[in-house]
């Protein structure tokens, strides 16, 4: 199989908080998926399929997202923060696992900042009196 799928998170929301490997998974895509309004903060341009949905069909996204990379496309599944801790990484492995088809796909996994840890570094190291 050609296609890929990269499972991206975006940060906490402030686009400066995107890491530099996600951006450049996004700007490889070919389509992004994703809850509605993750998808509306990565950039329309040519050659680039957006495919929102609601929160609520993270089974049916991921699932998609495995055919559209079988069928060769760069797929990047997008989640606020880290799709580790927001569950669309577990969301698409629980799909491979019932598709034994898409077993021999490409796919990674890209962390992202949460919005714990952007809070932490902004707060700051507490002062020692």
């Amino acid at each position: 199989m050609t296609g890929s799928l990269t499972i991206a998170g975006l940060g906490p929301g402030d686009a400066a908080l995107v890491t530099p490997e996600v951006s450049a998974a996004l700007d490889a895509a070919t389509d992004v998926l994703g809850y509605t309004p993750y998808v509306a903060r990565v950039p329309a341009r040519d050659g680039l399929t957006l495919h929102p949905s609601d929160n609520r069909m993270e089974l049916q996204r991921a699932g998609d997202a495995l055919r559209l990379a079988a069928e060769g496309r760069s797929v990047v599944m997008v989640s606020s923060g880290d799709p580790g801790v927001f569950a669309m990484a577990a969301a698409v492995f629980e799909a491979l696992e019932a598709s034994p088809q898409w077993q021999n796909l490409s796919i990674r996994v890209l962390p992202g900042v949460t919005a714990m840890l952007a809070a932490a570094a902004r707060a700051g190291a507490p002062a020692r009196t």
